[in-house]
């Protein structure tokens, strides 16, 4: 049986693992699926072969969590974040098309490296920003986006505000599937969807359904920001190994 994107059994191993945890991340904090999938995926494939294969999975899962999240939704962010993001991704998606598949392992690693120091740095505003300062971050977000990462520019956004853990992961669930659905043809057009997009989506599905019910679960006796810090230091140590990968 040919594996899609011609990888082997020992990669699709540890993708599926790495599916797994980044799953459970999700269900438990609200964010980082992504980010980890995409970045584990640099290990042993073309990241940019996983990008599509993220957000049907990201879909699948805001449909299995969106029960009770849908009064906590700050719309108004959702409303501001899109308006910016339908700027970003197409920038985003030119530049990161052009270049190399080590120069894309690179850009991807990096950012996601930038992005965890940012978030473990705990920046902190007295006040939360308006309309122009989230409308600048869905700017930021639809170009991280492009690799199917633009989730992380918007927890650090969120992060750094005086806003309930409730609020938090509602807003970031709602924002997730319109992204997704505007970002879905542009990745078709610039050819990042494919046949084996959708048999390693069907792939990685169960396991994407069951983490993510795991993490909703919340076994663990530990707060989601707290949490939240340790999947952003595994996410660091992915993001480190996909920058040796591309330099080495």
């Amino acid at each position: 049986m040919t594996l899609p994107f011609d990888i082997g059994l020992w990669g699709a191993v540890w993708l599926g693992l790495a599916t797994l945890v980044a799953a459970f991340v999700r269900g438990y904090s609200g964010f980082g699926y992504s980010a980890m999938v995409i970045a584990a995926s640099s290990l042993v494939t073309n990241p940019l072969n996983f990008v599509a294969v993220v957000v049907i999975a990201e879909a699948a899962m805001t449909a299995q969590s969106w029960r009770g999240v849908g009064p906590e939704v700050d719309w108004r962010r959702v409303k501001w974040l899109l308006l910016g993001a339908v700027v970003g991704l197409p920038l985003g998606l030119w530049a990161l098309t052009a270049i190399s598949e080590d120069a894309a392992r690179a850009v991807i690693s990096s950012y996601v490296l930038v992005m965890c120091l940012v978030l473990l740095w705990g920046w902190r505003l007295a006040h939360e920003v308006g309309v122009g300062g989230t409308l600048a971050t869905g700017v930021v977000s639809g170009l991280a986006n492009a690799p199917g990462m633009g989730g992380l520019p918007v927890a650090a956004f969120f992060a750094a505000q005086p806003l309930s853990a409730a609020t938090f992961r509602a807003t970031l669930v709602a924002y997730f599937p319109i992204l997704d659905l505007y970002s879905a043809p542009l990745y078709f057009w610039h050819g990042l969807v494919t046949w084996d997009t959708l048999w390693a989506s069907l792939i990685i599905l169960p396991l994407t359904f069951l983490g993510n019910w795991l993490g909703g679960r919340h076994f663990f006796n530990t707060d989601p920001q707290d949490f939240r810090r340790f999947a952003i230091l595994l996410l660091a140590g992915l993001a480190v190994m996909g920058l040796l990968k591309a330099v080495a």
